[in-house]
């Protein structure tokens, strides 16, 4: 039964680089429109995903709902990788990384020398 124990708690390790607490809903910055979108972050198995969960102050509706986030990895200390974000305004996928700091998450990605950021802040 130990044993059983033991490795379970093994098998969730992976969990505890979560404790950042990345998880819950994000606004991104607004345009010059003032147009922003907010994001569902989750985790999907072992990696950190978004979903698009609502357009505000004339964004784009028909965004609700996709994908923005996938494959992002938790590397400790505030800091994910090896992900990929959509731009809904480029129609663009872009090799992303981002930075958590208190309710900030810093949010980056290029598409070979094109490399764009925001900063979205917890709701």
């Amino acid at each position: 039964m130990k044993k059983l124990m033991l490795a379970s708690v093994i098998a969730f390790a992976p969990a505890a680089v979560f404790a950042d607490d990345i998880f819950g809903t994000w606004k991104s910055e607004a345009n010059d429109e003032g147009a922003y979108i907010t994001v569902e972050i989750a985790a999907c198995g072992a990696e950190i995903c978004g979903t698009i969960k609502s357009a505000e102050n004339g964004a784009d509706a028909s965004v609700v709902g996709k994908p923005i986030i996938w494959d992002m990895t938790a590397r400790g200390g505030g800091s994910y990788r090896g992900g990929t974000i959509w731009a809904a305004d480029t129609d663009k996928e872009y090799r992303s990384k981002m930075s958590l700091s208190g309710n900030s998450l810093s949010v980056s990605g290029c598409v070979g020398p094109i490399c764009r950021s925001q900063t979205w802040t917890r709701l």
